[in-house]
């Protein structure tokens, strides 16, 4: 394994880009294709060739710069088998729990439908590093527009397995949204209040809140605390099923 650098891009109103680079192979793909120019400064600032273009998803605001870039860079495109239609450019599909090498270093893909269907994550275990897209937010989920509310919380359940001390790297800076609306359903959430805390105090100072990890993230995020009597209570769902809980959540967050 070699070393991994990743930079944080922000993009269009609240999206993060992010660029991976192997130091060692001196490979680099973005995470995504958010907006062509941001990408492009990153790349000219840290003077690296983009090699690769790994899609979370197939909606605009993570592959509107793909065929751009891929016109430019010659960059390879690589997303989820089940979007081989509808990721502009897409030369490789991939599909659930398949691994690939990136340089010297491993990346396993997860299906994470839900949000959309044939939505994946990214995760490269020798840095514990995890690109989600819109799948697993810091104290949030995606909204479920494709697949449902049992397929989301399968999901989220094989990102809750990874390694706690895993960097969870996602597509939006939508933490205070979240935040407002995580305490209205576990309030007696110790970690959780100090959390929002620092995320107030980290926004006013205008850095983002991103990333998070998922240690941090089973203790704070109610969209992976659906076992929690306090979150269950406060539905009025004591004794509920793990998917009705998780459901329930994400139907009050809708309409938050």
């Amino acid at each position: 394994m070699s070393q991994l650098e990743v930079v944080q891009i922000p993009c269009l109103s609240d999206n993060y880009g992010y660029l991976v680079h192997d130091s060692e192979s001196k490979l680099t793909a973005s995470i995504d294709s958010p907006a062509l120019d941001p990408i492009e400064e990153a790349l000219r600032q840290n003077g690296w060739v983009l090699t690769h273009i790994f899609n979370t998803h197939h909606h605009y605001d993570h592959t509107g710069a793909n065929l751009e870039l891929k016109k430019r860079w010659k960059c390879k495109i690589i997303g989820s088998d089940k979007d081989s239609d509808r990721i502009p450019g897409l030369d490789e599909g991939v599909n659930d729990q398949e691994i690939f090498s990136f340089g010297n270093n491993e990346v396993k893909v997860f299906d994470v439908s839900g949000h959309t269907i044939g939505h994946i994550s990214f995760y490269f275990p020798g840095a514990e590093n995890l690109f989600c897209g819109d799948a697993l937010f810091a104290l949030g989920c995606g909204r479920i527009f494709e697949g449902t509310p049992a397929q989301m919380w399968e999901s989220l359940q094989k990102l809750e397995k990874l390694p706690e001390d895993t960097k969870v790297y996602c597509a939006h800076e939508y933490t205070l949204a979240n935040a407002n609306f995580a305490v209205t359903v576990e309030p007696q959430n110790k970690v959780l209040l100090d959390r929002v805390q620092e995320i107030k105090d980290l926004r006013n100072e205008g850095k983002p809140t991103i990333p998070s990890t998922i240690g941090l993230e089973k203790s704070t995020n109610p969209f992976l605390r659906p076992m929690s009597k306090d979150i269950q209570a406060n539905l009025d769902m004591l004794g509920a099923e793990l998917v009705d809980v998780f459901a329930e959540t994400r139907r009050r967050k809708d309409n938050f």
